[in-house]
């Protein structure tokens, strides 16, 4: 009979998921353009003075062509604008704009508000822990040495 509890990885994957879908409510609530959660993570990872697609792919975890696509659609939308790089003739900068940066600031206060809504819902001792577990260092990943032979 398999096991029904579930992983820490599918547990950290729940809470997300629990945020963005609270996030997606406050934004479609305020008359918010829908972005999709590939679009969320990249503006959430977002450097002010603007990221290439490289290093927002590499943040997201995502390949270079998704962040690409992410990112056209939101310069669709009018939240990002493309800027030429002063470092490199090749790249530009993926960067917000005005309207970005007003949707930026509401959904910054949407998550406040869904952060409070889960410390009034677990306890603000766990919620405070939770924040502390996450925001500690863990090292880099496990290698494959660290799995155990089958």
């Amino acid at each position: 009979m398999p096991s029904t509890q579930r992983d820490l990885s599918q547990l950290l994957g729940a809470a997300r998921r629990w945020c963005e879908e609270g996030l997606f409510a406050a934004m479609e609530a305020a008359g918010e353009t829908p972005v999709s959660p590939t679009q969320v993570q990249l503006c959430s990872v977002l450097d002010d003075e603007g990221t290439t697609v490289s290093e927002l792919a590499r943040r997201t975890g995502v390949t270079r062509q998704t962040a690409h696509q992410a990112v056209h659609g939101l310069v669709a939308a009018g939240i990002l604008e493309q800027a030429p790089d002063p470092t490199s003739a090749k790249q530009r900068l993926i960067r917000r704009t005005a309207e970005g940066e007003r949707v930026h600031r509401l959904a910054r206060a949407a998550l406040a508000r869904i952060e409070e809504q889960l410390a009034a819902r677990i306890g603000e001792d766990l919620a405070v822990a939770l924040r502390a577990a996450l925001e500690a260092p863990w090292g880099p990943p496990p290698g494959a040495d660290s799995v155990p032979p089958g």
